[in-house]
């Protein structure tokens, strides 16, 4: 057992991209192809396309580039039009019109023409031009944002592809040219802006010399229509500008703040704005002087206002408290709808705890109906097995957009909530956090490449499909031969529900080893944590059965969503089986939907996920000859290390419940080929919070 637990270690260091010395690991890609086009992998085209635009600007220039390079058909009209002529779309919207003998794109905005190109592009990559056809598209959201979890030092929080991308130690000097591939990645999709650092932020950041550097980024991204923002810390007026205090409402401070962001667009005139996490795991925030989250955010907003600049300020809140963990964010955002300015937007991940693997939408979603909320995404994989495993996020974010809140009666989908569709905002956004850094690969795993390119098709259309854009990536990315397209789509669109099943299935969550968040930990007792830290806070296994009581007769947590969701998740027998044990404390005997006992059913489950990560061994071996050796072997590598690890996640969890159940594990499924005393006795020293 000993080699095996060295072999458990090896696999986390692998799995963290760092080898003994510390050096992030660089995977390199076929020599043959540019480390930077990862979906944009067009061939040149073997004359220059005809463009034609009247206009001309840095942007524009970068549109008719793309079309000269990569299009292979009729001449393009590129056409920016007034208002009435397409009025139906939004300002960053388009019109492709291919009629016999042209195509033209038209739009209100030169950012609309560069999204119009990269769609007509795409189309070509894809295989999915018609003669003649007419599209129009407007994006969902107005801000498509990513958000950077980058250190200053170049580390990255949750991040698992080496350091970052942001070379901060010789900016404002050296400029990488990943910066104008990142642009141009990022306009392929249609995200519009980024946060370059991590919400955890130091005041250090807005120091007169880092606002330099971040200038510079900020000139490299704008002729892609890449709006610079800001994470910020909110003690900056003392920790920075020397003030006795941070107090919102304290007159200096509001001054100071003034001044700051007076200094920042004089250097980029069309900075976005401020991220904001306070009052979260001890960062500061307004409550630390008897404010609210409303208090803080607005006085950010008042002094953005001029500038029409905006704050995304984070409704990731869990102080010290005895309440569950899972209500705090709407206990404290909840009262204060209403309060906030019109340039204030709440950022809300998706559930109401933290990423995990699956969760119910957060309540918050429909419940603020004066308050503007962007969903907040996380691309990187920090619950899901980070860059090791095959996990295509596509899926939890199509479960998650389609989700019914109720608060408008049926059909009042969480997309619905957040995107115009109800409510009327002034503003709508979304965020996802970002699985980029300064690998050759870009994500660490090729198929996390996927993740990055999927939050951007959605984050226009929320209605896109897993299935669309696993099909439009595969074909950009790799191949369209059907030999290889068809049984990897569907192995992409089987890996969310699969990495759920070897983990957490069944409503099981944050069984998280401590401190890092790679493997299974669900045992962990650590002297004087706070409770909602620990695994057993969620779990709750004991003799009688296993889950967190959040009914009516629990913690109460169903009472926050609307009628009839709060009964249908309140009932056992109507509560959806994948969140059973997120509202329920079962028993172990507890029949299910398929007349099975709870325990054989959770086993079989297990298993399950197991032998399908299996599968996927299959499938993507049979590929080989089919694509580059480079990023056949990469995956090849990293499936084997994905199967072992939800093998070890099968054993220490079915093994250590088993010792609350006191049953067998099923005889006809995979028998455990671990000690559960050896699997408790791994410990990985990794230190990230977020």
């Amino acid at each position: 057992m000993r080699k095996s637990l060295l072999a458990l270690v090896c696999l986390f260091l692998f799995a963290t991209g760092k080898g003994v010395t510390g050096e992030p690991h660089i995977v390199k890609e076929d020599e043959r192809v540019s480390m930077d086009s990862l979906w944009l992998r067009t061939k040149l085209a073997t004359e220059k396309a005809t463009i034609f635009c009247d206009r001309t600007s840095p942007t524009i220039a970068l549109t008719v580039q793309e079309l000269e390079n990569y299009w292979r058909g009729a001449p393009v009209w590129l056409c920016l039009s007034k208002a009435n002529e397409i009025h139906r779309l939004k300002t960053d919207g388009y019109r492709l019109t291919a009629t016999p003998g042209q195509i033209k794109i038209t739009a209100f905005t030169e950012q609309g023409l560069l999204y119009g190109a990269f769609h007509l592009l795409r189309l070509q990559t894809t295989n999915q031009l018609e003669p003649t056809f007419q599209i129009e598209e407007s994006p969902d959201y107005d801000i498509r944002i990513l958000n950077h979890w980058d250190n200053l030092n170049r580390t990255v929080e949750r991040g698992y592809a080496g350091y970052s991308i942001w070379e901060w130690d010789k900016l404002p000097d050296s400029i990488s040219p990943r910066y104008r591939a990142y642009g141009r990645l990022n306009a392929s999709i249609g995200i519009n802006a980024t946060v370059l650092n991590n919400v955890n932020a130091p005041a250090k950041v807005l120091s007169a010399d880092m606002l330099k550097k971040v200038k510079v980024i900020a000139d490299e991204l704008r002729p892609y229509h890449i709006r610079v923002f800001l994470s910020v810390n909110f003690s900056s007026p003392a920790a920075l500008g020397g003030l006795p205090t941070s107090d919102p409402l304290n007159k200096e401070v509001i001054g100071w703040w003034k001044a700051k962001v007076k200094e920042i667009y004089q250097l980029i005139p069309d900075f976005g704005g401020f991220l904001v996490k306070a009052n979260s795991e001890g960062l500061p925030g307004p409550q630390d002087y008897g404010r609210t989250h409303a208090d803080g955010a607005n006085m950010l907003a008042d002094a953005l206002r001029p500038y029409k600049g905006i704050v995304m300020w984070r409704a990731f809140v869990y102080n010290p408290s005895n309440e569950d963990r899972a209500k705090q964010a709407y206990s404290e955002f909840k009262p204060l709808d209403g309060q906030f300015r019109e340039n204030v937007i709440i950022q809300v991940k998706n559930g109401p705890v933290d990423f995990q693997p699956r969760e119910p939408f957060s309540p918050l979603f429909g419940a603020m109906r004066q308050t503007p909320l962007m969903p907040e995404l996380q691309i990187t994989q920090e619950y899901l097995g980070f860059s090791n495993h095959l996990v295509f996020l596509a899926s939890q974010w199509e479960e998650f957009f389609n989700s019914d809140t109720y608060c408008n009666g049926a059909g009042s989908t969480v997309a619905k909530t957040t995107d115009g569709t109800f409510f009327n905002p002034q503003l709508t956004a979304i965020a996802g956090v970002a699985n980029i850094g300064a690998d050759a690969n870009w994500c660490g795993h090729y198929f996390a490449q996927a993740n990055w390119y999927a939050f951007g098709r959605m984050a226009w259309n929320n209605q896109l499909t897993a299935a669309t854009i696993a099909d439009e990536w595969i074909r950009m990315t790799f191949t369209s031969d059907p030999e290889f397209l068809d049984p990897v789509r569907s192995m992409m669109l089987d890996s969310y529900e699969t990495a759920v099943n070897y983990m957490m299935p069944l409503g099981l969550h944050h069984l998280f080893a401590w401190e890092h968040h790679y493997g299974p930990e669900p045992w962990t007792d650590i002297p004087g944590a706070r409770p909602d830290w620990l695994p057993s806070y969620y779990h709750q296994a004991n003799k009688d059965g296993i889950g967190f009581d959040r009914t009516t007769a629990g913690s109460n947590a169903v009472s926050q969503y609307f009628s009839p969701l709060r009964e249908e998740f309140n009932d056992l027998t109507t509560c959806p089986e994948k969140f059973l044990l997120w509202f329920h404390h079962i028993p172990w005997s507890y029949t299910m939907k398929n007349g099975q006992p709870f325990w054989d059913t959770l086993c079989y489950t297990y298993d399950n996920g197991v032998q399908k990560v299996r599968e996927f061994q299959k499938v993507w071996d049979r590929t080989e000859g089919l694509i580059d050796e480079t990023r056949f072997r990469h995956v090849q590598s990293r499936l084997k290390i994905q199967a072992r690890d939800a093998v070890w996640w099968k054993d220490a969890c079915l093994l250590y419940f088993q010792t609350f159940s006191g049953l067998p594990i099923p005889y006809n499924i995979e028998r455990p080929v671990h000690e559960l005393d050896d699997l408790m006795k791994i410990k990985l020293d990794l230190k990230h919070h977020n």
